[in-house]
């Protein structure tokens, strides 16, 4: 049976943080999905299709690594793709009781899929894609933060 993982997220950008659970993700199932889920509460900087296409540049090593969109309930997708679970990376402590309640009402909708937390590495704790925008915004140093493909792609956003 094949194991496969959903990895979701608004990804307005990718940064090294998603990418490290990504590649964590990517040794324990045999497929994962990073899906970027098109929030409608939210405005991105990038369009759904600039988001797909970044992540698929930096997650092109990563052969077992699918990239998709979807709008709508992100259990839906899971049930749709035949996930056996659901990646979720917590920077924080504050990032938990969030989760904890996404979490929960998942597990209201479907009990056959799992959600997984995985701790970011310590390095990245503090990295968020806001954070990151901010700072390229101003033409701050994100070098390391971000994929280099992205750190282009931020920095042509805001000339």
């Amino acid at each position: 049976m094949t194991k496969i993982a959903v990895v979701p997220g608004s990804f307005d950008p990718i940064t090294m943080g998603h990418l490290d659970i990504i590649k964590r993700a990517s040794k324990i199932f045999d497929e994962v999905k990073v899906v970027v889920m098109n929030n409608s509460s939210k405005n991105p900087l990038f369009d759904v299709n600039e988001r797909m296409d970044l992540i698929a540049e930096v997650t092109q090593s990563i052969p077992n690594v699918k990239v998709d969109s979807f709008s709508g309930l992100l259990i839906d997708y899971s049930v749709e793709v035949k996930a056996n679970a659901i990646i979720r990376g917590l920077r924080a402590v504050s990032d938990f009781e969030y989760e904890m309640q996404i979490t929960s009402m998942n597990r209201f909708l479907n009990e056959d899929i799992e959600t997984l937390f995985m701790v970011s590495n310590n390095q990245y704790s503090f990295l968020s894609s806001s954070i990151v925008k901010e700072v390229a915004k101003y033409k701050g140093n994100i070098t390391g933060l971000v994929p280099e493909a992205v750190e282009k792609a931020l920095y042509l956003k805001f000339q």
